[in-house]
């Protein structure tokens, strides 16, 4: 059983950064792949960023070049960056675990989740 639970979530106007926090606990944290994922009101919930056991990363391309995902092993937290941030952004963002080892998309995919930290950006 894995536990998340993320922070950092808040209200920004446009163009501004935000950095989230998920910390874990239980399982064997460095072997997972972790992941980012955010749902707008009325959107399917999708994959922002992942991070996998090598440092392998995802991203999707709409938040390439202006999202970093990172990890701390020895922490157990796993980071999202985020920079230059647009009101699209907008959005409940959820940590996630796939006890695999290749990065997937999908969310039923993923076996634990985070309650979910809100993202305002105000245009």
């Amino acid at each position: 059983q894995v536990h998340l639970v993320e922070s950092g979530g808040g209200l920004v106007q446009a163009g501004g950064s935000l950095r989230l926090s998920c910390a874990a606990s239980g399982g064997t944290f460095s072997s997972y792949v972790m992941g980012w994922f955010r749902q707008a009101p009325g959107k399917e919930r999708e994959l922002t960023a992942a991070i996998d056991r090598n440092g392998g990363r995802y991203y999707a391309d709409s938040v390439k070049g202006r999202f970093t995902i990172s990890r701390d092993n020895a922490k157990k937290m796993v980071y999202l960056q985020m920079n230059i941030l647009k009101p699209e952004d907008t959005a409940v963002y959820y940590c996630a675990v796939d006890a695999g080892v290749v990065i997937y998309r999908a969310p039923v995919r993923y076996d634990y989740w985070g309650q979910g930290t809100q993202v305002t950006v105000s245009s």
